[in-house]
C-alpha cells in the first residue's frame, strides 16, 4: 500500500505529518510512505533526518506574498497539479493526506481527479486558507479544535486533536521518573522551526536581568539559522549556562527537559507542550494569517497552562520579569503544568489512521492485529 503525504513549508505542517506517517508504519511496517513538498520548505532538511523519502513539486505560496507573489503562486498551480496527477497515478496511491500550506491543495485535487481517497488535517483553531479552499475535495477533515468546524462540511469532520510523535510520550514518562535538582530551573526558548528574531531580541535585552535574578538558570535557545551567530555571541560572558542552536531536531527531549517554555504558539507547538504538560510563556506570531496563533495561545491561557505576551507589548524587561516570576513560584508552575497536561490528546494519530483505513476499505488492512493501542 502507498500513502502520499503533502506537507511542508514549516514545522507546524510537517511534524503532524511525520507523527501520522509513523503511526501508519506502526500499524503496518510494509506501507510505503511518500512525502511531497517543495525545495524552499523545511521538509528538505527534516525528512532526511527522519528517514522519509521526499518528492518535490513546483507549488508556491499565495497568501501573504504581495501581488507579485500571488501571481507567481497562481501561475504555478497548473504545473504542480500536473506533477501531482502524474505522481498519484504512477505510484498507484491508495490514500492522499494533505496537511495545509501551499504544498497540499494540488495534491488533494489530483487525488479527487483520480478517485483516490483523500483527507486533510487542520491543526489550528482558525483554519488556514489552503485547507478552507480544498475542504470540498476531501473525504474527511481532521480537526484539532472544534472551533474550526464552521469552515467545513459538518458530515466530513472529525475532531481528533493534533498528531504528536510518540517520542514526546516517552519523555513524559522519563521525566516522571527523574527527580528535579532542587533550586535549578531550565528554560527552553524557541520561535518555531525557523526561529523568531523578535523573541531572540527580547531575550537578549533581558538576559542580564534573567541572569541576576536566576543564578542557577540554564537555557536551551533555538534561534533559527539567520540569527544564530548574533544570539550565540550575546550569551557569552552573561553567566548563564546555555545551549544556543539554530535548529532542534530532538524537540521531544528539549521540551521534556524544560521547567518552562518560551515560544510562539503554532498548533504543533501547543500540541507538543500539552502532551508533555509544560507551562509556557506564549508570544503569538502577529502576522499569522487570521490570527490563528493568538487563537491557539488564548485556548491554552484560558485553561491555565500559559501566559500570553503579545509581541506588540514584548520587551526584554517584561519577558525577563514574567519568566522570573513563574520560575520562583513553584506552586504556579505546577498548576500550569497540570492545566497544560489536561489539554493533551495522545490518540489523534491512531484515530486518524483508523478512519483512513475505513475510507480505503478493509481490503487494505492486512495488519489489523497491529492496531493501535491506548497510551
Amino acid at each position: 500500500m502507498t500513502i502520499i503525504i503533502a506537507a511542508g513549508g514549516t514545522g507546524g505542517h510537517l511534524y503532524p505529518a511525520v507523527a501520522l506517517a509513523r503511526e501508519f508504519l506502526r500499524r503496518d511496517p510494509t506501507i510505503r510512505i511518500q512525502f511531497v513538498g517543495t525545495a524552499r520548505g523545511i521538509e528538505t532538511k527534516v525528512l532526511a533526518h527522519e528517514g522519509f523519502e521526499l518528492r518535490l513539486i513546483s507549488a508556491k505560496p499565495v497568501m501573504g506574498t504581495g501581488v507579485l507573489g500571488i501571481a507567481k503562486g497562481l501561475a504555478a498551480m497548473p504545473v504542480s497539479l500536473w506533477q501531482c496527477v502524474r505522481m498519484v497515478l504512477k505510484e498507484k496511491a491508495d490514500l492522499i493526506v494533505g496537511v495545509g500550506g501551499y504544498t497540499s491543495p494540488m495534491m488533494v485535487v489530483a487525488a479527487a481527479m483520480a478517485g483516490v481517497p483523500r483527507v486533510i488535517l487542520e491543526p489550528n483553531a482558525n483554519p488556514g486558507m489552503a485547507n478552507k479552499a480544498i475542504g470540498w475535495a476531501a473525504n474527511r477533515v481532521f480537526l484539532a479544535f472544534e472551533s474550526a468546524a464552521t469552515s467545513f462540511n459538518r458530515a466530513r469532520i472529525r475532531v481528533v486533536g493534533t498528531p504528536v510523535r510518540r517520542e514526546f510520550l516517552d519523555h513524559v514518562k522519563e521525566a516522571q521518573l527523574t527527580p528535579r535538582t532542587a533550586g535549578r530551573r531550565h528554560v527552553l526558548i524557541f520561535g518555531g522551526s525557523q526561529g523568531a528574531k523578535a523573541i531572540n531580541t527580547a531575550v537578549l535585552e533581558g538576559l542580564s536581568k534573567l541572569a541576576m535574578d536566576n543564578p542557577s538558570l540554564t537555557i536551551t535557545h533555538q534561534t533559527g539559522q539567520p540569527d544564530h551567530a548574533r544570539v550565540q555571541q550575546a550569551y557569552r560572558g552573561v553567566g548563564i549556562a546555555a545551549e544556543v542552536v539554530p535548529f532542534l531536531y530532538d524537540m521531544p527531549a528539549a521540551i521534556g527537559a524544560a521547567d518552562l517554555v518560551v515560544s510562539r504558539s503554532g498548533a504543533m507547538t501547543i500540541a507538543e507542550l500539552t502532551t508533555c504538560g509544560k507551562p509556557a510563556v506564549l508570544i503569538p506570531l502577529p502576522t499569522a494569517i487570521y490570527g490563528h496563533q493568538m487563537n491557539n495561545a488564548q485556548v491554552m491561557e484560558a485553561a491555565g497552562g500559559a501566559v500570553v505576551l503579545p509581541q506588540s507589548e514584548l520587551t526584554g524587561d517584561k519577558l525577563a520579569a514574567t519568566v522570573t516570576s513563574l520560575l520562583k513560584d513553584e506552586n504556579r508552575l505546577r498548576e500550569m503544568g497540570t492545566a497544560s497536561l489536561a489539554l493533551r490528546r495522545t490518540d489523534a494519530a491512531e484515530m486518524i489512521v483508523r478512519e483512513c483505513y475505513s475510507l480505503m476499505g478493509d481490503r487494505h488492512d492486512d495488519h489489523q492485529s497491529h492496531g493501535a493501542t491506548g497510551v
